[in-house]
C-alpha cells in the first residue's frame, strides 16, 4: 500500500467520524470546506489552477461551493473511492507524487483543528516515506528562508535542506517536519539555533 492510498482510506475514516463542521487548521475552513478542496483537485482538474494561482482563486471557489449541498456521506464516498478513471489523479505514479504528502497534511488539518490532539502513533513505512517527500521537498518548501536549514530526526539520520547565512536545525518525527515545512504551527518539532535565525525561520514559515 502506497503513503497515497493508506493516506486516502485515513483521512476518509476521520471525515466519516467527525463530519462535515468539524474545525481544520485550515484557517476559515471546516471540514466541509476541507473534503471539497480535495474532491475539486481531484475531479474537477479544469477548476484546480486556483488553488495555487491567486487570480484563478474564485474559479475553484465556484466549483467547491459546488458541494455545499452535497450529502456528506455522498462526498466521503468519492473521496475513498479515488480519482475518476479520467482523471490525471488515476494514475498510479502520479497519485503517488502528488497526494501522498497531500492526504497526510490535510488529515492532520483535521486531528489537529482543535485542542487536546496527539500525534499518531509511530509506523516505521509511513515515517520512511514522510521522510523522503521533505527531504526531496525541502529546499521548495523552505526557499524563502534565509538562514541555512538542516531537518534532523530524533534517530539523528538528517539532511541539509538549503544553506545560507546562519543555521537552524529543525528537529522532530518525519510527520511533524512535514507539516512545519507546508507552514503548520500545530506541530512538535525544535528549532536549534541562533535566537535571531530561529526568529526568522519562524516568521517564514507561518507566511508558507
Amino acid at each position: 500500500m502506497t503513503l497515497a492510498s493508506s493516506e486516502r482510506a485515513a483521512i476518509s475514516d476521520e471525515l466519516e467520524r467527525v463530519g462535515p463542521d468539524r474545525p481544520t487548521l485550515c484557517e476559515g475552513w471546516t471540514t466541509r470546506h476541507l473534503l471539497a478542496h480535495l474532491l475539486v483537485r481531484e475531479r474537477q482538474p479544469w477548476a484546480a489552477p486556483g488553488i495555487v494561482v491567486p487570480a484563478l482563486a474564485p474559479l475553484t471557489e465556484r466549483a467547491m461551493h459546488g458541494y455545499d449541498t452535497t450529502p456528506w456521506a455522498e462526498m466521503v464516498g468519492q473521496l475513498r473511492a479515488g480519482a475518476p478513471v479520467w482523471s490525471p489523479y488515476r494514475i498510479g505514479k502520479l497519485d503517488e507524487v502528488a497526494n501522498g504528502v497531500e492526504f497526510f497534511v490535510h488529515h492532520e488539518d483535521i486531528r489537529r483543528g482543535e485542542p487536546g490532539w496527539e500525534p499518531r502513533a509511530a509506523d516505521p513505512t509511513r515515517d520512511a516515506r514522510l521522510w523522503a517527500a521533505v527531504t526531496r521537498m525541502g529546499r521548495a518548501l523552505y526557499r524563502r528562508t534565509p538562514t541555512g536549514i538542516v531537518l534532523r530526526r530524533p534517530s539523528g539520520e538528517q539532511h541539509v535542506v538549503k544553506t545560507g547565512s546562519g543555521l537552524v536545525t529543525i528537529v522532530g518525527e518525519p510527520g511533524e517536519l512535514v507539516l512545519h515545512a507546508f507552514g503548520r504551527d500545530a506541530v512538535r518539532v525544535e528549532l536549534e539555533g541562533d535566537t535571531a535565525d530561529v526568529e526568522s525561520v519562524a516568521a517564514v514559515q507561518r507566511g508558507v
